[in-house]
């Protein structure tokens, strides 16, 4: 499987779309001007216990508090807060972090008032971004994410990524980190170290330790409250941190100074593939030129369309996705309606798993997939989709179908899902309604030769559109017109007509009778 990023940086926003085998899996997209807040660090206030929920919330700056629950100060909070006391105790000289003292672990089933009180000042990172009218989620248990190693301070082990399966290579890395690791600090080693050599791993480790020390001088230092003491990187880099891998040909970027940013991120962490970032400087846009424009256009939407006429119906609502599988014009399997159910799902199953990371859907998502009576053929389509959301970064978690025919499937949520509006202003009427992205009609309308061509076997027939369509199916060399007589026969006829609007379409027969074409969905 080859990888390839490409970042889109206009004035107002920059997106950034992930393609595998060059087709679109991962697309965000934010404004220039709000920055990414997961990962970032502060000193903040309590404002509010609700002892009722066994949990606070916290001013960090955001138009609504963040939430912090219990669970959420982590197992080491009595050794922050003795720290930080420490540090602000004299703010003519810093307290070193080698000299903190540990402090026991707090219990489990304590409660939050017994902890904090209103004005008390924690040290917190956001972990949830707000989503909707909720504000962020945060954590006091600090950690600081590298490209191959992960630092905690006030934690004393070091833990190794079980996906790293040797158990030498285990025990390699864990006496290494253990010999460099600096005092009163815990390490995580992820997958990618694996194999990596020591001077490497020091070299981050120093980066990661550099930052933490940085955070706490920032506290000593400042007095408004809250501060913003540690930021994490931006949404570019960080994606870049967490997933570059041997499988990522190129990242290609438009603007020169994301690049020099990317460029010096990558030759940081690995110098040998520095040579991956490119600078697009081309005159077509760079989504259309990497194909990533028409993939959002079909890609996003209600009515998303897949393999042989299928079709999925995706519902955004308050509590949570819900999501119809629809066989749409696709033809029936000659060995009966229960293989063809199956084949219908399985290539459901396919296209859902690439749009919950597309569209970033999370919290619960609701399948329904159509009805199979035979067991094994459920059990077929619930490995099929534990497969497919194997790439997926995200923790999930996937329930078989049950007797209803549905999926449960939910899906951790750290920031909004992606909602594209991919519908255009009519031309007719001037925003009144809506009509479908028009890039896509051409698309939609050899969708509707094939089907006459290769499932009704009408081979002679005049397809009648507006002249500004027909004037582009017609031109170029070869034009789009030859493209479909060269595959389908050249008894496709091409007719301009003015009494169409710019995205009707009228299909006749070789004796100029009408065929109705149009489905359901597109009357909608």
């Amino acid at each position: 499987m080859n990888s390839e990023v490409v970042i889109d940086v206009q004035q107002q926003e920059i997106a950034i779309a992930l393609l595998e085998d060059q087709k679109l899996v991962e697309y965000q997209k934010e404004p220039r001007t709000v920055s990414y807040s997961v990962g970032n660090i502060y000193i903040a206030k309590v404002k509010k216990l609700m002892p009722g929920l066994n949990a606070c919330f916290v001013d960090v700056g955001y138009e609504r508090d963040a939430f912090l629950h219990y669970l959420d100060l982590g197992t080491r909070f009595h050794s922050f807060e003795k720290y930080l006391k420490q540090v602000e105790s004299d703010k003519k000289k810093l307290y070193p972090f080698a000299k903190a003292q540990r402090m026991p672990d707090i219990e489990k089933d304590g409660s939050v008032q017994n902890k904090l009180s209103i004005g008390q000042e924690v040290l917190v990172q956001v972990v949830k971004e707000p989503i909707s009218t909720k504000g962020p989620r945060i954590t006091c248990e600090l950690s600081f994410a590298g490209r191959f190693l992960v630092l905690v301070p006030f934690y004393d082990k070091v833990s190794v990524s079980s996906k790293i399966k040797s158990s030498e290579e285990r025990a390699r890395l864990k006496q290494l980190i253990q010999s460099i690791k600096p005092k009163n600090c815990g390490v995580i080693v992820r997958t990618v170290a694996e194999g990596k050599k020591v001077a490497e791993l020091d070299a981050e480790l120093s980066i990661l330790t550099k930052r933490w020390e940085d955070a706490i001088k920032k506290v000593h230092k400042t007095k408004d409250r809250p501060q913003l003491v540690f930021e994490e990187k931006g949404r570019t880099v960080a994606l870049i941190r967490d997933l570059l891998d041997s499988t990522y040909q190129s990242i290609h970027i438009n603007d020169e100074e994301v690049y020099k940013e990317v460029k010096d991120y990558v030759s940081l962490i690995a110098p040998e593939r520095a040579n991956i970032v490119k600078w697009y400087n081309g005159k077509v846009p760079i989504f259309d030129n990497f194909g990533v424009t028409r993939q959002i256009k079909s890609g996003f939407g209600k009515i998303v369309n897949f393999k042989r006429g299928a079709y999925l119906i995706i519902e955004h609502t308050e509590a949570m996705h819900v999501v119809d599988v629809n066989s749409g014009t696709r033809a029936r399997s000659e060995n009966g309606q229960e293989e063809n159910a199956l084949n219908v799902n399985l290539d459901a199953a396919d296209e859902l798993a690439r749009q919950v990371r597309l569209r970033d859907m999370g919290g619960i998502i609701i399948v329904d997939f159509i009805d199979m009576k035979l067991a094994e053929d459920r059990q077929l389509l619930y490995e099929r989709m534990c497969k497919n959301l194997q790439t997926d970064r995200a923790r999930h978690n996937i329930l078989p179908l049950s007797k209803f025919g549905l999926m449960q499937i939910t899906r951790q949520r750290v920031r909004p899902a992606m909602d594209v509006n991919v519908e255009e202003t009519c031309p007719t009427c001037f925003g009144k309604g809506t009509i479908k992205s028009s890039v896509l009609f051409t698309d939609q309308l050899e969708g509707k030769i094939d089907h006459l061509v290769n499932k009704i076997g009408i081979k002679k027939f005049y397809l009648h559109v507006h002249p500004y369509v027909a004037a582009y199916i017609n031109q170029g060399f070869p034009s789009l017109k030859r493209k479909w007589q060269l595959k389908y026969g050249f008894g496709v006829h091409v007719i301009s007509s003015e009494k169409l609007a710019f995205l009707q379409y009228e299909i006749y027969n070789k004796d100029r009778e009408f065929i109705d074409m149009k489905e359901e969905i597109e009357t909608k």
